[in-house]
């Protein structure tokens, strides 16, 4: 007998573990796959926009200011890779509609807006992010929040 499979969101989402690694973000490495039809249509990671000079290398500005961890996430050099999934997909021309994205954890706020907008359907994630307002658009949305362990 072979050896186990992993199940399509175990392998998605261990695919959304690897590009955390691209991570350049000195807090939290998050990596997120966008997918439809069992297809990968879209990878991201949190770091700086293109072109910029990644956090890694110039220091957070967050922790410069003594921003905690959850707040006033507008102060930031770096995009969350949900929206950089999102951004990826439109500047290849594929759609998210009716996609599920797979992301390392759950999304905070602006990125839940932005994933009931792009027409995501689903969500799935392996940790939490402690954004209770976050959880409860996606679910008033109508979009499916899962949790899957790694």
């Amino acid at each position: 007998m072979g050896k186990k499979r992993p199940s399509w969101d175990e392998y998605f989402m261990e695919i959304a573990h690897i590009a955390a690694k691209r991570s350049t973000c000195l807090r939290r490495q998050v990596g997120a796959v966008l997918v439809k039809n069992n297809y990968i249509i879209a990878t991201g990671y949190n770091g700086t926009c293109c072109g910029m000079e990644h956090c890694d290398v110039v220091g957070c500005l967050r922790d410069k200011m003594n921003i905690p961890s959850g707040e006033r996430h507008e102060i930031c050099r770096g995009a969350h890779a949900e929206e950089n999934t999102i951004v990826q997909s439109a500047l290849h021309g594929v759609s998210p509609e009716g996609g599920t994205l797979y992301t390392t954890i759950t999304p905070c706020t602006h990125c839940a807006k932005m994933i009931i907008n792009a027409k995501i359907k689903r969500v799935v994630c392996s940790t939490d992010y402690p954004d209770n307002l976050a959880k409860k658009l996606l679910v008033e949305a109508g979009v499916k929040l899962e949790k899957i362990k790694r």
